[in-house]
């Protein structure tokens, strides 16, 4: 609200702003607070109105060198439609590859046949990171395969600003392991997931230095330039939560979470432990006999809720993520906490009609049957 009573003074100190000035002060502001210093050595950073004009600014480089590329899966399908629409080769790799720090290197050289890996970090839906100390050799073993056979790594890090002061991710600066590997790389980074004000936003696409030249002709064709109000303004929420280490979103999360978790307890719904907690949880139905559309339909229709189904994030075969649903947690906790009690209410209709079906078909089997029931006792 601070920052709401400022608007006028931040409007007027954009306007007397030269617009260089207010892209230096964004760049430097958000990338030292996240601890990456090393990505303004040098500054070739470019900055876009949203992630997914930067993933389509990839997607022309892609389209122009005629580039194949690996994309993680499963992840949020709005990245494959970019590459789809653009008709850049693109394949799935499996996320589950990486989980292993020991055999990632292996898996890559068995499976990756294209000329650059896609990798969304933290992944959107599962949570899975390659960032913080404890998960260093699994990127280091990335890096190690790319260097080796000279893959261009692309990574969306749209999603790390919620890995900030995180008790259990100790972060350090990826980019200088990147610079010192000598990849050839493309990273995004985002204001939108973090920071949804009225959806004002800023995405910033860093590069390797040998690719900077030609990325940023292709930039320059279609952006002059970001709004310096949105830059001051973001520049604004960024040291205000900075300030409060990050303390009113790790606190709604947090307590989403455990509303969640309480909601799930002797349901259908299982929630997996991801390696970090993002905005989203990712819960596995630990029923068979159920899809995760016809949940997602049925919910809707007995009490109202909205749910996620896993398929469309399985984007190379959607049926692998039938026994998947996505509930998204950056929501205000009130509204969210009435979300959690008509799905809790919907899944107990569900096993209760469930229960009379089963019940329903061994009473048709017992009277086709007559030995049924000696052969079953």
């Amino acid at each position: 609200m601070d920052i709401i009573t400022k608007l006028p003074e931040i409007w007027l100190d954009a306007k007397r702003t030269k617009q260089k000035d207010s892209n230096e002060k964004f760049i430097v502001t958000f990338y030292t607070t996240r601890g990456l210093k090393s990505a303004l050595q040098p500054n070739n950073i470019m900055l876009h109105y949203a992630a997914s004009i930067a993933i389509i600014h990839i997607a022309n480089y892609l389209v122009k060198k005629r580039l194949s590329v690996s994309l993680i899966e499963p992840c949020f399908d709005s990245l494959f439609n970019v590459f789809k629409h653009l008709e850049v080769p693109i394949y799935p790799l499996k996320e589950e590859l990486l989980h292993d720090g020991d055999s990632i290197y292996e898996n890559l050289k068995k499976y990756i046949k294209t000329d650059a890996i896609f990798l969304v970090d933290p992944n959107n839906p599962t949570g899975f990171t390659t960032l913080g100390i404890k998960n260093q050799k699994i990127f280091a073993e990335i890096v190690r395969f790319c260097k080796d056979y000279n893959k261009l790594l692309i990574i969306d890090y749209c999603f790390a600003n919620f890995l900030m002061y995180d008790d259990e991710v100790e972060l350090y600066d990826t980019y200088q392991v990147l610079k010192e590997s000598g990849i050839n790389y493309m990273a995004i980074e985002d204001t939108g997931k973090y920071w949804p004000i009225q959806n004002t936003k800023v995405a910033m696409l860093k590069v390797s230095d040998c690719l900077y030249e030609e990325m940023y002709s292709i930039y320059t064709a279609y952006i002059l330039s970001i709004s310096p109000f949105i830059l001051n303004l973001l520049s604004e929420y960024i040291l205000e939560s900075h300030r409060s280490q990050f303390s009113s979103t790790r606190y709604l999360l947090k307590k989403n979470q455990t509303i969640l978790k309480e909601t799930l307890e002797g349901t259908i719904l299982h929630l997996p432990e991801t390696m970090t907690k993002t905005c989203v949880a990712w819960c596995e139905i630990q029923d068979s006999s159920i899809k995760s559309t016809e949940l997602q339909e049925f919910l809707f229709q007995a009490k109202g809720v909205y749910i996620l189904p896993g398929t469309f994030f399985y984007w190379s075969n959607h049926p692998q993520g039938e026994k998947y649903i996505r509930i998204a947690l950056a929501r205000d906790t009130d509204n969210f906490m009435q979300g959690m009690k008509l799905l809790k209410e919907g899944l107990e209709i569900l096993k209760l009609e469930k229960s009379v079906w089963k019940t329903e078909e061994l009473l048709i089997n017992s009277t086709k049957s007559p030995n049924l029931k000696t052969a079953n006792h």
